[in-house]
């Protein structure tokens, strides 16, 4: 399975999101969307780089773009992660991690020299046109939000 490159059309998805409802990728093509993928909410490093896209919010909105989080927790899950952290950024459920997987994003990890399988924490920024534009891979938090907002002030 070949890793997605800059130039591919982003794999589509329709999800349950925060709230109530369902999000689509095609419903916002005309838009960059930032799609980041994490773990787990209400974890450490998945609180932070959500509460880093939700600070910045203002800005992307101001770019012209529309930031997604996804998890394959639950949509109960989001809105308690939601309202507990005061986060303003779209989240969607993906339970049983198609997006996740159509992104090859459903890897092999280690922890205390533990193996699993888990979400690579990644974001993909997704053109207009639908097709991407920019990929970060195994993510480190720290300034992340910011690297992707000037990423998409460049298109």
């Amino acid at each position: 399975m070949a890793d997605l490159d800059v130039g591919d059309l982003a794999p589509q998805f329709d999800l349950p999101r925060d709230g109530g409802g369902s999000l689509s990728l095609a419903a916002l093509l005309g838009k960059p969307v930032v799609l980041y993928f994490y773990p787990q909410d209400d974890t450490t490093s998945c609180t932070n780089e959500a509460i880093s896209f939700s600070q910045l919010k203002p800005d992307f909105e101001k770019a012209g773009a529309v930031v997604i989080g996804l998890s394959p927790d639950s949509i109960k899950k989001h809105d308690k992660f939601k309202q507990k952290y005061d986060l303003t950024v779209d989240l969607v459920a993906d339970e049983e991690r198609k997006a996740i997987e159509a992104y090859h994003l459903w890897v092999e990890k280690t922890m205390y020299g533990r193996k699993y399988m888990g979400v690579e924490r990644a974001t993909f920024l997704i053109g207009k046109d639908g097709r991407i534009a920019r990929t970060w891979r195994q993510v480190r938090v720290k300034g992340h939000a910011e690297e992707v907002l000037e990423a998409v002030r460049s298109l």
